[in-house]
């Protein structure tokens, strides 16, 4: 079946207190509209996606470019009917309208599905959720049958209507050639002067239109942002549901309750992941990996058996099997360790190919760099790598021993079982099986008296 989704996000979310649009506030790592617009995409292929901007749409616009969406400007903010006409021109005659709301983010692709199901039977689809406090929401209006026959918005709801706990989500479904033909009826004789889309459900009961409300998992699936506390609750709710799909997959969490998943991950089982890890981006993470307290991954590869300690912050790496990370590393874009290598506390490495078994341990910096297998890297060893204006490559073989405290100025290679002593500024190549030794010529003084303090 052919679908277009009409996703509203032209309203300006005051009490949000933000410039940012409200749809552009982050929930999971991503925009609250693009999970909607990726559950749209949940569809299929033949999903149009309709994206409706008003206030900060320049923001939105930027934000979705490289989506294929199809814009449409809400100028003035006269309701959700009058938000969904907008969109109306771009919509084909023959397909299923569905309506959703860039500030409802975990919308299911599968509650959409179900919607759209009904729809393509010439019904009208309404999600509707059963609330303890209504309070604000449009109430489902039924008949003595149970037909659902109308929609009473909170503020225009009379006393009986007022005690109905089945309320609106505004998620609704039906052929797009009724959308068309209801909306120009629409009325903005209310006490909130707008054209409200929710009135289409009586049109629909006159018109003899079937419609079939069906309800969708759990309250979080439908529920609406306004603020930033809002926010944070559907947070911590959506975190809380990657916590418990990791758990499933055979994943140990130390507290679920401190895990934030905000991209995608792809995990292996028998991992162990202690509290406040932060995945952000695309990261995959294999069997049998230890992570400790307060890391970071981002677009990241981390391979079987690695060990990351506390507090180390991972980007865009590529880690193979049994390495070891941290405490307190930093790994930053391009890193390429091998098996078994080691980088320890305070250890910063950028463009950097650690080889098979070599270790970089201590309070050192080993950027645009190639190292060979079992090469020793002594503490508070750093490369130095830009001069200025140029980065360039620092090259060290198999089994190397670099003494603590060296400087190797780039570009500049030590060669395999060469050794550096410690201390020392490197600005020539090291040959194979060589000791380089560079230091300025120690000189001590007799009789030293140190200064005294001037009274």
């Amino acid at each position: 079946m052919n679908v277009d989704v009409i996703i509203l996000a032209a309203g300006q979310g005051s009490r949000m207190k933000s410039s940012l649009p409200k749809v552009m506030h982050g929930l999971g790592g991503k925009p609250m509209v693009q999970h909607v617009i990726d559950s749209a995409a949940g569809l299929g292929e033949s999903v149009r996606r309709h994206v409706v901007i008003g206030h900060g749409g320049d923001a939105v616009r930027a934000a979705l470019a490289d989506s294929d969406i199809r814009f449409a400007e809400q100028a003035e903010q006269l309701g959700t009917g009058h938000a969904v006409a907008q969109a109306m021109p771009a919509v084909a005659e023959d397909s299923i309208a569905l309506v959703l709301y860039g500030d409802v983010p975990l919308i299911k692709s599968k509650t959409l599905d179900s919607l759209c199901r009904i729809a393509a039977r010439d019904h009208l689809g309404l999600l509707t959720v059963e609330l303890t406090d209504p309070s604000g929401y449009g109430r489902i209006v039924r008949n003595d049958v149970g037909d659902v026959v109308a929609i009473v918005e909170h503020k225009d709801a009379n006393e009986s209507q007022l005690k109905i706990q089945e309320v609106n989500t505004g998620i609704l479904a039906l052929p797009s050639r009724l959308l068309r033909e209801w909306l120009p009826q629409l009325s903005a004789d209310n006490a909130q002067g707008e054209y409200y889309l929710t009135d289409v459900i009586a049109m629909a009961a006159d018109n003899g239109v079937r419609i079939e409300a069906i309800q969708p998992m759990c309250e979080q699936e439908v529920q609406g942002v306004n603020t930033r506390a809002q926010l944070a609750m559907l947070e911590r709710w959506y975190q809380r549901q990657q916590a418990e799909h990791l758990m499933a997959a055979g994943v140990t969490l130390a507290d679920p309750d401190r895990f934030d998943l905000r991209g995608e991950l792809t995990v292996g089982c028998d991992c162990y992941f202690d509290i406040n890890l932060v995945i952000e981006g695309q990261v995959r993470i294999a069997e049998g990996v230890n992570i400790g307290p307060n890391c970071v991954i981002k677009d990241s590869i981390i391979g079987p058996g690695t060990r990351i300690e506390a507090n180390s912050l991972i980007e865009g790496a590529q880690v193979e099997a049994s390495a070891s990370i941290g405490p307190f590393a930093r790994i930053r874009p391009g890193t390429e360790l091998a098996e078994g290598a080691k980088i320890g506390n305070f250890v910063e490495t950028k463009k950097a190919k650690i080889g098979p078994g070599s270790k970089v341990n201590h309070l050192s910096y080993i950027g645009d760099a190639q190292i060979g297998s079992n090469t020793n890297i002594g503490a508070g060893t750093i490369t130095c790598n830009y001069d200025g204006v140029n980065k360039s490559l620092t090259e060290i073989g198999d089994d190397a021993f670099i003494g603590s405290n060296t400087a190797l100025v780039a570009p500049v290679k030590v060669g395999n079982g060469a050794t550096v002593g410690a201390g020392s500024t490197i600005t020539k190549n090291v040959d194979d099986q060589e000791l380089a030794v560079a230091r300025g010529k120690q000189t001590n003084i007799g009789g030293w008296k140190r200064p005294i303090k001037r009274s």
